[in-house]
């Protein structure tokens, strides 16, 4: 009785945890470059004093879908996306350098390019990209180069400030942090690559399939709901046999 519970027990626990990544998935659909988390579901066994008598389903997040988005067509010269595989590399506000591929930018007050999040965009070298505020003009080419015409200066006077550092490290060594960045799991700081390429005036939508999102949190709802219904019959289980005990 206790293995029919337990069973039962861990099953709806882990499929409460399964719901949560096609839930964040979900949450997340209309996020720029965003890309969908995996989810499967395996059997361990558990270990402790004596022999491994009980086994519980697992559910967990083995990695990301990176394939990529939908490139939507915005116009604006601070919008950027990825041709392709590769990343944009900023300087992570929690400490280091991380990968992202959402282009949305922007120039803060201390005139520093940063994404969506406040974090700042760096340049080949790994510095931060500074912008000479104010600004008429802004263009960024397909090579990573960061272009400014200066307010009041002529229609032909672009001057290139920086050229923005794109990589493109094996999506196998890459993890998710807690802050959505992309970092190698070794820790070491990826390569500019000079073949990794930009669009402007574009932005990459998010890679969640929606459809396959939605039936899987439903397939799992109904994995939970029947898992609740083995606890009961166990309950009835053990009711009836207390009973019957009562009876003798």
């Amino acid at each position: 009785m206790d293995r029919f519970l337990y069973i039962s027990m861990s099953g709806a626990k882990e499929s409460m945890n399964a719901l949560a990544i096609h839930g964040n998935n979900l949450a997340n659909a209309g996020k720029t470059g965003f890309k969908a988390s995996f989810e499967q579901a395996r059997s361990m066994q558990v270990y402790g004093e004596g022999l491994p008598t009980r086994v519980f389903s697992l559910a967990e997040e083995p990695g990301q879908n990176f394939e990529s988005g939908i490139l939507q067509t915005t116009g604006r010269d601070l919008d950027v996306a990825i041709e392709g595989d590769g990343w944009l590399v900023v300087e992570s506000q929690l400490g280091g350098q991380a990968m992202t591929r959402a282009g949305g930018l922007n120039v803060n007050q201390q005139g520093y390019l940063v994404d969506t999040k406040g974090n700042q965009l760096v340049d080949k070298k790994g510095n931060p990209v500074y912008i000479p505020l104010p600004v008429e003009k802004f263009s960024i080419r397909k090579d990573g180069v960061v272009e400014i015409r200066p307010e009041g200066a002529p229609a032909d006077a672009m001057e290139e400030i920086a050229q923005l550092k794109l990589v493109n490290p094996s999506v196998k060594d890459l993890m998710r942090g807690q802050d959505g960045l992309f970092r190698r799991i070794d820790g070491v700081e990826p390569a500019f690559d000079e073949q990794v390429s930009l669009q402007s005036g574009t932005l990459e939508a998010s890679n969640v399939n929606l459809s396959s999102e939605l039936t899987g949190m439903i397939n799992l709802q109904r994995q939970f709901e029947m898992q609740i219904k083995m606890m009961k019959k166990a309950e009835e289980i053990d009711k009836s046999s207390e009973s019957l005990l009562r009876v003798v």
